[in-house]
């Protein structure tokens, strides 16, 4: 047990040093938009996701991992942050932003972990419902800074979000899961695209209702909620 965890957190620790040290090697050498470079460091975080998901041999493990993973790194950014230009480097949009983006994507993992893969024995759910939200919102960030010129406003939605963007949310998020489908279930081949579309809409509708960044919370868990009922429905 404790070496399939060592060999587990350390494989979570060696993707992130290297994947880290990669990106800012990148961006030290290639002219990035600060906005790509934000994304990358996204996407180095979902990768995350298959370590602790396929890097142990039972969930709680891997949850533990998670929440070990916070445990150990918040106080390390907490220091950093007295370094200058720390903010810099990691274009963070406000004070702690990284620190506060830890606890949640890691806390998000550790609870999606114990529900979807340790009762219900659902591994690929995790997957489904991190790449439904990360990678869609990847999408509809990018699409819409890039291409954006319809507003969606309203009391509810914060700030201004594009239609755009948020289209491309919803497409994304339906590759993605139909993909994970696709790729890890054994579902009845008629449940794949009603699952992936009803998934890939109410991620992007809690997305767009989203206020203070907690779409990192609601829209893994909305993903999972919608995904699950559906998957146990048509059969694993």
């Amino acid at each position: 047990m404790f070496f399939d965890f060592a060999t587990g957190f350390g494989a979570l620790l060696a993707y992130f040093a290297i994947c880290l040290a990669g990106a800012l090697i990148l961006r030290r050498f290639v002219a990035m938009p600060r906005e790509v470079f934000r994304k990358i460091l996204h996407i180095i975080l979902l990768g995350s996701i298959f370590i602790l998901i396929y890097g142990f041999e039972t969930w709680w493990l891997s949850a533990i991992a998670a929440i070990l993973f916070i445990a150990i790194f918040f106080p390390v950014l907490n220091f950093a942050e007295r370094i200058p230009g720390y903010s810099k480097l990691l274009i963070e949009r406000n004070e702690g932003e990284i620190k506060r983006s830890l606890i949640l994507s890691f806390g998000m993992f550790a609870v999606l972990i114990s529900i979807c893969w340790g009762w219900l024995g659902l591994k690929f759910i995790v997957i489904a419902s991190v790449l439904a939200w990360g990678l869609g919102d990847l999408a509809a960030a990018l699409v819409g800074k890039e291409f954006g010129q319809n507003y969606i406003e309203g009391k509810r939605v914060e700030g201004r979000k594009t239609l755009e963007g948020t289209l491309a949310m919803f497409v994304v998020s339906f590759v993605s899961v139909l993909i994970v489908l696709f790729a890890y279930s054994s579902l009845k081949w008629y449940g794949y695209v009603p699952i992936a579309i009803l998934t890939a809409a109410v991620t992007t509708i809690v997305e767009l209702y989203t206020k203070n960044g907690m779409d990192t919370i609601t829209c893994p868990f909305a993903a999972a909620a919608i995904m699950t009922p559906l998957v146990l429905l048509w059969g694993v």
